[in-house]
C-alpha cells in the first residue's frame, strides 16, 4: 500500500507523520528529541527508510541523527565536521572581521542512488559531505575558499548555507545558496564553484548588482527542466532559464514579493508555489490572511490560494524548508508555520486542511512517497 510520511522539523523535537495514499487520515509520532530544534530531516530517495537529521541545542551544541527503520529508531553518527585548511575571517555588516565558526547544520541533501552519500549546509556557511552514513564529515573546501567569500556576509539569521540541489542525472551538478552572499554553481562536483548571481539587485549594497552579497532565501528546481532555476529572494521572486547565469524578476502581480519558501508542483515544472509575507520587518501575511500564491505560468502570473487557511488574524511566517511536495497524483502540497499549525492540500493547493496538531513552530516539513 502506498503511503505518505512528513517529517517535521520543529522548535523542540521532529514529528512523523503518516497517511495512505487518500491523504485524509494521519498518524503522528513525536517528539523525536524532544526540547531540541530540528532544522532539517530528510530521507534517501534510494531508501525511503534511512533518514537523516539535524538536532542542536543552544546548551549541547549539534548532533547528527540517523534512523534505518523509517524514524521508529534513531542513532547519534559523529558530530565532527572536519574544516579543510585555516577557517580565516569573514567581514560582518558593521565592518568588524571575524572568524569564520561552526554552529548548526541548516540543510541535508541525501544523494539520490546512495543512502550513504549526503551533503550539510551549515552555519557559517560551508558545505561538507559524507560516504558513510554519516560516520565521517568532510567540508568541500572550495566553496569557502573561494574568492569571493570575504565579501560574504551573515543575513539576519545567520550566515547560513541552506539550500542545496543535486542534479538527479549528473551528481557532479550542484547549485547551493548562502544567506548573504548569493547562490553558486558546481559542474565538477565541487572542486571549482561559479556565482551565479547575474540580474539579481539588492539595494541595501553598496554595489546593488554586485556579484556576491545578495540575500537568497530558497533556491527550487525541477528534474523535468534542468535548465530552469527559481528563487524566493530577500525581495523579488526570481527565474533563470540558463542554469544560473542570469535571472530575471518574476514577482508581477503578487501583493509583496517578500517571503522565505519557494516550492514547485511535483508534476508541473511551470506551476511554482510562494508563500509572500508583510516585509523584513514583519514576518507576517498581509493583513493577517494565510495565502498561497500559485503560478502555473512559470511566474508570468500568480492567483491566491485561500480555501480551508485562515483569513483574519493569521501572524505567522513560512520558513524556508517549511514547505514541500509529495510525487501523488494529484500533487501533495504540505506547509508548516511558525504558529505550528501544518496546512495540507491534496489537490495541488486548490483546497487546504490542517492537520489536527498544535506543533511547536515548525522550521521544515520534507514530503515522501513511501511504494
Amino acid at each position: 500500500m502506498t503511503k505518505v510520511r512528513l517529517l517535521v522539523g520543529t522548535k523542540k523535537g521532529a514529528f512523523i507523520c503518516n497517511a495512505d495514499a487518500a491523504r485524509r487520515n494521519w498518524s503522528i509520532s513525536g517528539p523525536h528529541f524532544g526540547g531540541w530544534e530540528v532544522y532539517h530531516a530528510k530521507a534517501s530517495p534510494f531508501d525511503p527508510f534511512r533518514i537523516y537529521a539535524s538536532v542542536s541545542n543552544a546548551w549541547f551544541g549539534q548532533t547528527m541523527q540517523r534512523s534505518n527503520d523509517g524514524g521508529i529508531s534513531w542513532e547519534v553518527v559523529s558530530n565532527q565536521l572536519d574544516y579543510v585548511g585555516d577557517l580565516g575571517t569573514h567581514q560582518f555588516y558593521d565592518g568588524t572581521s571575524r572568524p569564520f565558526e561552526f554552529k548548526r547544520v541548516w540543510h541535508l541533501e541525501p544523494s539520490h542512488d546512495d543512502p550513504d552519500k549526503v551533503f550539510a549546509g551549515v552555519e557559517d556557511a560551508s558545505l561538507f559531505t559524507t560516504d558513510d552514513g554519516g560516520s565521517s564529515w568532510i567540508e568541500i573546501p572550495a566553496l569557502r575558499q573561494h574568492p569571493s567569500s570575504s565579501a560574504w556576509q551573515p543575513g539576519a539569521g545567520g550566515m547560513c548555507l541552506h539550500s542545496v540541489i543535486i542534479d538527479k542525472n549528473n551528481p557532479l551538478e550542484m547549485y547551493i545558496a548562502i544567506s548573504a552572499a548569493g547562490a553558486f554553481r558546481t559542474l565538477d562536483g565541487g572542486s571549482s564553484w561559479t556565482p551565479i548571481n547575474k540580474g539579481l539587485r539588492s539595494e541595501y549594497l553598496p554595489d546593488e548588482d554586485a556579484e556576491v552579497g545578495h540575500c537568497v532565501h530558497h533556491l527550487a528546481r525541477h528534474d523535468a527542466s534542468p535548465n530552469v532555476l527559481f528563487m524566493q529572494k530577500h525581495w523579488d521572486v526570481m527565474r533563470s532559464d540558463n542554469k544560473g547565469d542570469s535571472w530575471y524578476e518574476i514577482s508581477g502581480n503578487l501583493p509583496t514579493d517578500f517571503g522565505f519558501v519557494i516550492d514547485i508542483h511535483a508534476h508541473e515544472p511551470e506551476t511554482l508555489f510562494v508563500v509572500p509575507i508583510k516585509s523584513d520587518s514583519e514576518h507576517f501575511p498581509l493583513d493577517g490572511a494565510l495565502k498561497v500564491f500559485r503560478s502555473q505560468t512559470g511566474g508570468v502570473e500568480w492567483e491566491p490560494l485561500t480555501k480551508g487557511l485562515p483569513q483574519s488574524n493569521c501572524y505567522v511566517n513560512v520558513l524556508r524548508d517549511a514547505m514541500s511536495v509529495d510525487q501523488l497524483d494529484p500533487c501533495g502540497i504540505y506547509f508548516g508555520t511558525t504558529g505550528g499549525t501544518l496546512h495540507l492540500s491534496s489537490d495541488g493547493g486548490s483546497s487546504w486542511d490542517m492537520l489536527d496538531a498544535d506543533f511547536p513552530a515548525i522550521l521544515s516539513v520534507e514530503a515522501q512517497v513511501i511504494p
